[in-house]
């Protein structure tokens, strides 16, 4: 059966262990040839594996030059660990601090609320109120049309056509009788001629 490769925290591991037992510093190139040797990662991983744990802050780096080094101290790790430990703790508090908080403001609502039958029987009519809304919006929607402001708004709409119709009414009245007296013809052709009535003009009120 063919060896099992490395997972990912264990290239991890055991990358940080070079820097950790030799306690240098080191260039990319150089643990690429080291890895594989010394740990058994595979030279390509080595690149993705140290931006890993200098994401995490296991690993420093600094450029000097045009080259970057890397390093790591065991020391250095415990010191992250505790900072952690520390964050943790200090977040713990805090959401303890706010547990207690609310349950001191939960206890002092429910005394300010006290249970009794004029308030269940409020809180009754407070929700019996809720559904004749709820029920009256939708029969309103229902009635949409003869809602006061859209009728408003209809009675609007059909005074601007009207004084519309009007106008191209009174357009069309000025443009036949201009063009009656200038070729000659009469009124009644054209309209004959364009499929008008004589009742064109009649607009109701």
């Amino acid at each position: 059966m063919a060896p099992r490769g490395l997972s990912a925290e264990e290239k991890r591991v055991k990358l940080l262990e070079i820097f950790h037992e030799t306690k240098d510093f080191f260039q990319l190139k150089e643990l690429e040839k080291m890895a594989p040797k010394m740990k058994g990662i595979v030279s390509q991983s080595v690149k993705e594996v140290l931006q890993s744990l200098v994401d995490d802050g296991l690993v420093q780096m600094d450029k000097i030059g045009s080259s970057n080094f890397f390093w790591s101290f065991p020391s250095q790790r415990g010191a992250i660990m505790q900072n952690r430990l520390a964050t943790v703790r200090e977040q713990q508090t805090t959401l303890r601090n706010q547990v207690t908080d609310l349950r001191s403001a939960l206890e002092a609502e429910k005394a300010s609320r006290p249970e009794s039958d004029d308030r269940a029987q409020a809180l009754e009519e407070l929700s019996k109120l809720k559904k004749e809304f709820a029920q009256l919006e939708t029969e309103l929607a229902a009635y949409g049309a003869c809602d006061p402001v859209k009728l408003e708004e209809k009675r609007r709409a059909l005074f601007l056509a009207k004084e519309a119709a009007v106008r191209w009414t009174d357009n069309y009245s000025m443009l036949l009788s201009h063009f009656t007296r200038q070729n000659g013809i009469e009124a009644s052709d054209i309209r004959t001629y364009l499929g008008i009535d004589e009742e064109y003009e009649d607009i109701d009120t």
